[in-house]
């Protein structure tokens, strides 16, 4: 019998790894969920596809998402960096930019760099601002750093020039010098990781590459030599960036810094395409896993993205998926301070796990809330693969509840209401604070937990529609298999807009175009499968800050894209002008390679509907509640709360006076009535 083919792809995340198969062919999908293994992640993944795939199947393609570079940076585990700059610009990464972030805040403080000052080395060198030397580099002056590798143990250096993004000949000479030295030494150069004026932001993107880069290499090899005996020969794998496309392992371990955001992006990009195919344009993407919390935006049907982000308080300078991540999970830790409750951002991860997993943990956490809540079958939790211990869970929360003087169940539902309103708040900094009306979007919630919280959100942001999408608690990875390979090419071009010669800009445009045609080319794309999208930088005169807008194809006409500037800035900001000069910072490309893939999966047939009743906790108050199975139900099928509807990979949670439809793509639509 010929083997079955399948797209697969693995979400890592802190508690739980998420791998989901796709039929080639027919395009049928399953998932599967297995505990996460910090020390090794690569380890879980391989048990996933162990466990998923069958004797007479095969891998075709093979992507994944992973937070070991993000981790690295959260945790400040990452490489011991030595930072290279110009000479008299030694504390430029130490004294900052001049955002102070919370302005009114009395308690904020400035973020830390990732290289202090002490390792912070100079030399010789001046290269202007139109891009000519105006002091050659004294090669000699680096032996300094040479000898403080071997003393300080260094384990990689960042280089970042004055204007090293005009004219990268000091920034190369000192990388030919230093490796001919350190040839084991990671080395980072800021022409290469942000081609992009801001001399701040473009140091702490490169001393962030330059901090991830040893810690990420050493994963991406490990996983690629344990996958081999998977992979078909000559297979590659691949692995999601942070701006929502995908590139091979080998080209992640040169560019470690866009894997940053390579979990969570996943998620938002599976909602791209589920706003294809149900129509619903504008969605808010809430993912609750085990660890964290990630809300995003599709609006009119695109994800929101931009061409920085921050981290830490650190600002990177690449493109992202725009994603606001929070401490809140199912492993979320409930704790007390200073006679107050507190959830979250600590979380139990995989090891121990929250109380109700029987691996040790004895601190109350969301997951054990919900089982105290009766909310989550202690029998049948992640398809049957754990058994909760639900004593455990309730003593966790009898412990801290009677510092409270609450019962478990008050205290469990006290937990659930504080995680609530901190999600809620994480929703409302990417909607409100921006000007947009959550009321206007749906809620596509999805992750292990999102589910089960998804009804209570939309209550606190009077939102009146969830999504609960197909294999929600494996949706990143699900998303990570409807994306494209790409890569992002920039290069600062300052001027004025209305004096730019259209051959020159179109001659830059394709020169990006060339680069990003080569690196695509040398992951295998053919030439029919490559596309490529133009956008430019535009401010008004006098103004700091920029707007990305499209620059079309074939030679670049001025005049239409300054009214696609002024179009998108009335929309922004509610007021644009026509007679203001506008000025042009950075031409950006988007190198596209469009990867084949099998389209929707054909309906799921009906299963017994078979369903049982339990008590489950609902404001305060016991409600029976029926208890169904996902499977059991088919497009234009109803499901009325109090209601449980459970699959393998989460739990959905139907309040009273709610009503879940299912709709195109066996997706679920979860609405409340207008007389609950």
């Amino acid at each position: 019998m010929a083997s079955t083919g399948y797209r697969v792809s693995a979400d890592i995340g802190g508690t739980f790894t998420d791998i989901v198969f796709q039929n080639s062919d027919n395009g049928d999908v399953r998932a599967l969920k297995v505990l996460s293994t910090p020390h090794n992640p690569a380890l879980a993944v391989l048990e996933g596809v162990a466990k998923g795939l069958g004797d007479d199947e095969h891998i075709d393609f093979f992507v994944h998402g992973t937070t070991v570079g993000l981790n690295s940076v959260l945790t400040r585990k990452g490489a011991k960096v030595a930072l290279l700059t110009t000479e008299n610009f030694r504390d430029v990464y130490t004294i900052q930019g001049n955002n102070r972030g919370e302005i009114f805040s009395i308690r904020w403080h400035k973020p830390e760099p990732l290289v202090t000052v002490e390792d912070t080395y100079t030399v010789r060198e001046r290269i202007a601002a139109d891009g000519t030397v105006e002091t050659p580099i004294v090669l000699e002056e680096l032996d300094r750093l040479v000898d403080a590798v071997t003393e300080k143990g260094y384990e990689a250096i960042a280089i970042c020039f004055l204007f090293g993004f005009r004219n990268p000949e000091h920034e190369l000479a000192a990388e030919a010098y230093l490796r001919a030295r350190l040839p084991e030494i990671d080395i980072a150069l800021s022409h290469k990781v942000s081609p992009e004026w801001r001399e701040f932001d473009r140091i702490s993107t490169t001393a962030m590459d330059a901090f991830t880069a040893p810690v990420v290499r050493r994963y991406l090899t490990t996983l690629v030599e344990q996958m081999q005996g998977t992979l078909p020969a000559g297979g590659q794998v691949h692995v999601m960036e942070s701006n929502g496309g995908a590139m091979t392992a080998t080209a992640a371990a040169s560019t470690p810094l866009q894997t940053l955001l390579s979990g969570p992006v996943g998620g938002t990009i599976g909602g791209r395409a589920l706003a294809d195919q149900t129509g619903r344009k504008n969605l808010i993407c809430v993912d609750m896993g085990g660890t964290s919390f990630d809300a995003s935006l599709i609006v009119d049907g695109l994800p929101s993205t931009s061409n920085e982000a921050t981290l830490e308080g650190l600002p990177v300078q690449m493109s992202v998926v725009d994603i606001h991540v929070i401490g809140a999970g199912g492993g979320s830790i409930a704790w007390d301070e200073a006679n107050a409750l507190r959830v979250g951002p600590q979380s139990a991860g995989s090891v121990p796990g929250p109380a109700c997993y029987g691996r040790g943990g004895t601190e109350p956490t969301v997951s054990d809330a919900n089982l105290v809540l009766k909310r989550l079958d202690s029998a049948n939790f992640s398809g049957g693969e754990l058994t909760l211990d639900a004593q455990a869970a309730r003593d966790a929360c009898q412990r801290l509840g009677d510092k409270f003087g609450l019962s478990p169940e008050a205290f469990a539902q006290g937990v659930i209401d504080i995680i609530n309103a901190k999600m809620a708040d994480a929703i409302r900094t990417i909607t409100v604070q921006r000007g947009i009306d959550p009321r206007d979007f749906a809620l596509l919630a999805y992750g292990g937990a999102g589910p089960s919280q998804a009804a209570a959100l939309a209550e606190q942001l009077d939102i009146t529609e969830v999504i609960i999408p197909v294999h929600p608690g494996a949706f990143s990875a699900y998303g990570m298999l409807q994306t494209d390979m790409r890569h992002d090419f920039k290069m600062t071009y300052y001027g004025d807009w209305g004096a730019v010669d259209p051959a020159e800009i179109t001659a830059h445009f394709e020169a990006l175009e060339a680069e990003g045609r080569a690196h695509l080319k040398e992951e295998g794309m053919a030439d029919d499968d490559i596309s490529f999208e133009r956008s430019v930088d535009l401010r008004y005169e006098g103004q700091e800050y920029v707007l990305t807008v499209p620059a079309g194809t074939g030679t670049v006409d001025p005049a239409t894209v300054r009214a696609v500037f002024n179009d998108a800035y009335q929309q922004q900001y509610g007021h644009s002008s026509t007679v203001a000069g506008a000025e042009v910072a950075n031409l950006r490309v988007a190198a596209l390679g469009r990867l084949k893939r099998p389209g929707l999966p054909s309906p799921v047939d009906r299963q017994s509907r078979e369903s049982h009743s339990r008590p489950v906790y609902f404001d305060g108050a016991e409600h029976a509640t029926t208890v169904v199975r996902r499977e059991a139900y088919a497009l234009g099928d109803t499901i009325s709360g109090p209601a449980i509807i459970e699959e393998e990979t989460t739990t959905t949670l139907i309040p009273p006076g709610w009503t879940v439809e299912v709709i195109t793509g066996g997706h679920l639509s979860m609405t409340k009535s207008r007389e609950a």
